[in-house]
């Protein structure tokens, strides 16, 4: 995958397929220490201590559509190259959270992307799932709640293209204040 948003689609696809209703998402760009962190929680179904040894492997997948799973292990894969590493922590019937690593500075590591683009991409595609971004910089933090906004809107489908629009500019704006994508 050409940059992190595209993983972080990825990854919220196995939590959408593990049923969750409320998926979390944290960037963490930590200049000072040389760490840009991707973390996505959910309250899906979990995976048992086995199955999260297995789920690095791409032969590993629990889809019935395909035989391999490439998300997690390109994922790790990203992660490592650019001196980073892949942490899965998982309790069946509680949800999963993927938080990989990466170092800033690091020649290899994949540029940020599109992250406005890639959360309402998420939201067009599964309304009805609540999404929580979050993107903490050294400078301060962003925050946006679906939750938030559905209140907000009453009555208007969160979907509406000018809501959608609303929420990429609101995203974009919210990044650039504090001072977090620089590195895309």
């Amino acid at each position: 995958m050409r940059d992190i948003s595209l993983h972080i689609l990825d990854i919220v696809q196995n939590s959408i397929a593990a049923q969750a209703t409320i998926v979390e998402i944290e960037v963490c760009e930590d200049k000072i220490h040389d760490t840009l962190t991707i973390s996505i929680s959910d309250n899906g179904s979990g995976m048992d201590r086995q199955m999260i040894e297995k789920i690095l492997d791409p032969f590993c997948t629990t889809r019935t559509t395909r035989k391999v799973g490439l998300g997690l292990p390109l994922l790790k894969a990203a992660a490592e190259r650019s001196g980073g590493y892949i942490h899965i922590d998982s309790k069946l019937g509680k949800g999963t959270t993927v938080k990989a690593v990466f170092r800033i500075s690091h020649i290899d590591r994949p540029p940020l992307g599109r992250l406005d683009r890639t959360i309402v991409s998420l939201i067009v595609c599964n309304p009805e799932i609540e999404y929580i971004y979050r993107h903490i910089t050294d400078k301060g933090e962003f925050v946006l709640d679906t939750r938030d906004i559905k209140r907000k809107i009453e009555g208007i489908s969160i979907t509406q293209p000018e809501v959608l629009k609303f929420i990429g500019e609101y995203i974009e704006d919210g990044i650039r204040k504090i001072g977090g994508g620089v590195i895309s």
